[in-house]
């Protein structure tokens, strides 16, 4: 189909010629497939569990939906979605789900069965793709993400192997900020494999049949940021196909193509009740919008069947083949006269083959950590990237922070073009990092612990449970390996960031994204701990990660022996006398370790647990041990508020428990003005001084009573 596509834009369509003729059945072949994916469409609405479709958008995007793929312009392998140097596409307005999953049950991604009771609980066809989905990598709704992750495609099929990266978004769509941090990336970056497709419907969900506010003119906004822009008439095929024959047949010129395509909300349905973002059908409009779909496939099989008797025989094997490329079968001698069925499926698609995603490195060439020496965490980190990095799986990208977080550096030194930096754009890094996680790279992103962008995790988080639920069904596409590897780098965590300024300190994410499924969450507290913890992460199928490092140099807490485990603490310092025991983790654990020196000169014995992920056993003994448990964390408890719910869950409580955070005195959050360490300490009483003082009067205290 690539190669017959290609044939026919490229002739001098002059009429009467073989390929003017062979030009107009194209054509008229793309008008009954359009038929065939719209009746598909509405019957998911018939068949939902809600009888529900958003019909406005899905309508909408078929025409450019069916010319990207039935024209021959991409390069798939159905049988193996996950093979990267195919092609790639992203719906990054969701909404179009349904015209989406017509078009993928035809080529043969799953069964059509998938396409009934769409929208329950029990279906893998939600509201919005994801990868529970065969054949859909990432989890996309309207919210303007999906298109920062198909540039992030774009910037990986730069490559080798190369390949193309496409997306479809919407004008609506377009209202989100974080479409225009990729729009301005991808012109700087020169992604010239990158073709954007945006349905232009003028409608949204509040009002159908216009903006919100009105749109400037795209095409000019487009070119502003250094794109090559076409503008198309989105209610016919020829522009479109014409616009995709330029993106991919004709020269590059290191700009991304933009294809604004004009329509409006349900153009393609009969009746105006599809006109509308989402709509209910009744069961009278669905059945008459499918009478009235037929009728007009059956019209367009007759102007087909007219010209197909017209032309010579050779242009009619073409065509014919052109037909079965779109899964149309043409019965010419049939005696109920000229057919042309559709054919659906079958199911190509196979269980992916696991992946491999340990890094290869030489641990003898990792750095060396001076238990005498103090170290920057971006010290460690570079100086390890140096050694990962030559495993060409391993990806950065950074957000206007990479001198913090040290990974530009290391990456960089082995290979820059594996080192991104997106400026002052976290929603972009993160979506960029998710394409690169998604095709299988081990993949880091960095910034400051308050700028990750909450929506944008989250829907992340979501695609990310889709893969690890298509893993554990041995009947779906994906298997082991398959999840994301996307370490999210957070620096200046707790009081770190000292005097930047209030909106610069990270004393709630911590709690905040505790709420994330799926995210580990890890607080750094020593070089040596960081250094295994990155070891640990390069083995692989490590999944979403969420680690906290300290800005300024820190003495080393452990010795040479230690490798990282998730899900376990450390003790720092115990003996049998201990009545006290402190858990922290990052700087508080040094603080912590002073304390407990200051309270045993003092006569008070005081063990120290460094917690940097949850470990939930040791919470379970300690709860179980009558000691004083104190939580002393530079941050909005994220321990403590841990601990309360797993001996919860466990129908234990603490008896005995003593909680020193950033919350206020009456706990409730707050945030952080800026300041030296040394004043935040002394302004919390987390110095080890008054974390002494105040153990020590909590102890006397209860002798009294």
């Amino acid at each position: 189909m690539i190669e017959q596509a290609t044939v026919l834009s490229r002739q001098r369509n002059i009429a009467g010629t073989p390929e003017y003729l062979r030009r107009q059945g194209f054509l008229k072949l793309l008008e009954i497939k359009d038929s065939d994916i719209r009746i598909l469409t509405i019957e998911q609405c018939r068949d939902a569990a809600d009888k529900g479709l958003h019909a406005g958008g899905a309508f909408s995007a078929t025409i450019p939906l069916v010319a990207l793929f039935y024209g021959g312009f991409l390069n798939l392998d159905v049988e193996d979605p996950t093979r990267v140097g195919q092609d790639t596409f992203v719906l990054s307005k969701g909404h179009a789900v349904a015209a989406l999953a017509s078009i993928y049950a035809e080529l043969g991604y799953f069964d059509r069965s998938v396409l009934k009771g769409s929208r329950s609980y029990d279906s893998i066809l939600n509201g919005h793709p994801g990868p529970v989905l065969p054949g859909i990598q990432i989890a996309t709704g309207p919210m303007g993400q999906g298109m920062p992750v198909a540039q992030g495609f774009a910037i990986a099929g730069r490559g080798s192997p190369r390949f193309d990266s496409y997306a479809m978004t919407g004008d609506g769509e377009l209202q989100e900020g974080t479409i225009w941090e990729a729009v301005m990336f991808a012109g700087q970056k020169r992604l010239d494999n990158l073709c954007v497709l945006v349905d232009q419907n003028n409608g949204q969900l509040d009002i159908a049949n216009r903006m919100v506010f009105p749109t400037p003119r795209l095409e000019s906004v487009f070119e502003s940021f250094d794109w090559q822009v076409f503008s198309v008439d989105a209610t016919q095929y020829n522009g479109v196909l014409a616009a995709l024959d330029q993106f991919r047949y004709g020269a590059r010129n290191g700009k991304p193509t933009a294809i604004v395509c004009h329509s409006s909300k349900g153009y393609g349905a009969c009746s105006d009740a599809l006109n509308k973002h989402k709509v209910a059908l009744g069961k009278d409009i669905i059945e008459q919008e499918l009478l009235l779909q037929h009728r007009r496939r059956e019209a367009r099989v007759e102007d087909f069947a007219a010209f197909f008797r017209a032309v010579d025989p050779a242009t009619r094997e073409q065509l014919t083949g052109m037909a079965e490329s779109m899964h149309l079968r043409v019965a010419k001698d049939s005696s109920a006269g000229f057919g042309m069925r559709q054919v659906i499926g079958p199911v190509l698609t196979r269980r992916a083959a696991p992946r491999r995603k340990n890094i290869e490195y030489d641990p003898a060439v990792l750095p060396l950590v001076d238990a005498a020496k103090d170290y920057a965490a971006s010290d460690i980190v570079t100086a390890a990237m140096k050694v990962f990095a030559r495993d060409s799986a391993v990806v950065s990208i950074d957000a206007d922070l990479g001198t913090t977080s040290g990974l530009e550096a290391g990456v960089a030194y082995v290979d820059q073009l594996r080192a991104l930096n997106t400026g002052v754009a976290e929603a972009n890094m993160m979506n960029i990092g998710e394409a690169f996680a998604a095709l299988g790279r081990n993949t880091w992103v960095s910034t400051f612990c308050p700028f990750f962008n909450w929506q944008v995790l989250r829907r992340i988080a979501v695609g990310h449970q889709e893969r690890l639920e298509s893993i554990a069904d041995p009947k779906s596409w994906l298997s082991d390996g398959h999840g994301l590897d996307l370490t999210f780098l957070a620096t200046g965590p707790d009081f770190e960031t000292r005097t930047n300024g209030a909106t610069h300190m990270g004393n709630d994410d911590i709690t905040i994204f505790d709420g994330v499924a799926h995210l580990r969450i890890v607080n750094v507290s020593c070089p040596r701990q960081l250094l295994s913890l990155m070891k640990w992460i390069m083995a692989g199928n490590r999944g979403m990660l969420y680690v906290r490092v300290m800005r300024a140099p820190s003495p080393v807490l452990y010795g040479d022996d230690f490798e990282f485990e998730f899900g376990r603490s450390w003790v720092l310092r115990s003996s049998p006398e201990d009545k006290v025991v402190i858990v922290s983790s990052g700087r508080g654990a040094h603080e912590a370790l002073a304390a407990s020196k200051e309270c045993a000169a003092r006569g008070l014995a005081v063990g120290v647990i460094d917690m940097p992920s949850v470990d939930e056993s040791c919470l379970l003994r300690l709860c179980d041990s009558g000691k004083l448990v104190v939580f002393a964390e530079q941050n909005n408890g994220y321990l403590w508020q841990n601990a309360i719910r797993t001996a919860a869950r466990h129908g234990k409580h603490f008896d005995r428990i003593l909680t020193l955070n950033a919350l206020t005195p009456d706990g409730q959050a707050q945030y952080i003005h800026s300041g030296t360490y040394e004043q935040l300490l002394d302004a919390f009483s987390l110095s080890p001084a008054k974390l002494a003082a105040r153990l020590i009067d909590h102890m006397k205290a209860e002798t009294v009573q």
